[in-house]
């Protein structure tokens, strides 16, 4: 880090936080760990006196240390009671989701956050267990989705439970409602020049990230058959990355969990000027 530049680190996970704090100790003053979803990354950095800056890494979904912390309850390899809350102090859990929110909207979300094709006998199958008592743990979720998959699917490398527990998660902290207008206020954050960075883990991000960013290199709103732009709109931002960065072989590896990771980044125009 330059001596005159200055870091902020947003984050909702108190662990998370002070494991950064602890790391980048060594910077001062000079790196700010704060509190909060970077949704709200505008309100969070205006507080501190911060409204341009010039760069952003956004790193979408959950972290290896809350899978691996089984006591958060992200995981369906390991008991723990049902929870997925990135700020522990939230009030809904997967619990909660799991057991109080009606068959329709669990239907929804396995099928639209985890593009499960079975959400219908999914959603059925834990409304009916749920009646009998409450669905307490991650592993008897995770045994309860894979009963309710006809068994000539169930025979994949992963858990068949992985995109229920995927949607759950989402719906627990909200990571999809709000990411295209988080992503449009680093874009407003970024001085010309800027780079904006975005980690994603699955489909759906990634193709909120790639809307985003196309809006911005082509935002004129022109029918296609007119023969000159009348909107007057100007491109704001470059795609870097015309295809997402993905990890390499041998990081995959490494590390088996870079394998879904996709990095794409814009840099920031002066829309008069068209110039960085």
């Amino acid at each position: 880090m330059p001596e005159s530049g200055k870091l902020f680190g947003i984050d909702r996970d108190d662990e998370a936080l002070e494991a950064a704090g602890a790391r980048l100790a060594c910077f001062g003053d000079r790196f700010t760990a704060i509190k909060g979803n970077f949704f709200d990354m505008k309100s969070l950095l205006a507080a501190r006196g911060v409204c341009k800056v010039d760069g952003i890494l956004l790193d979408l979904g959950v972290s290896s240390h809350q899978l691996d912390a089984r006591e958060r309850g992200f995981s369906y390899k390991a008991e723990a009671p049902l929870d997925m809350r990135m700020d522990q102090s939230a009030p809904l859990s997967a619990k909660t989701v799991v057991n109080e929110w009606p068959e329709e909207k669990l239907r929804e979300i396995f099928y639209e956050y985890g593009e499960e094709k079975f959400s219908a006998k999914i959603a059925r199958r834990i409304v009916e267990r749920r009646a009998e008592r409450p669905i307490e743990t991650t592993t008897e979720l995770a045994e309860l989705i894979k009963s309710a998959i006809p068994a000539k699917f169930r025979n994949e490398p992963q858990h068949p439970a992985r995109r229920c527990f995927q949607a759950i998660r989402i719906a627990v902290n909200g990571e999809l409602d709000g990411l295209d207008e988080a992503i449009r206020n680093a874009h407003d954050l970024l001085n010309p020049g800027g780079r904006l960075a975005i980690l994603t883990f699955h489909s759906l991000e990634d193709r909120i990230v790639k809307n985003a960013f196309r809006s911005f290199e082509n935002p004129c709103t022109c029918p296609k058959s007119a023969p000159v732009c009348i909107c007057g709109k100007k491109p704001t931002a470059k795609v870097l990355t015309r295809h997402p960065l993905t990890a390499s072989e041998r990081e995959q590896t490494e590390n088996s969990r870079a394998t879904s990771a996709k990095l794409r980044a814009i840099v920031r125009m002066d829309p008069d000027t068209g110039s960085y």
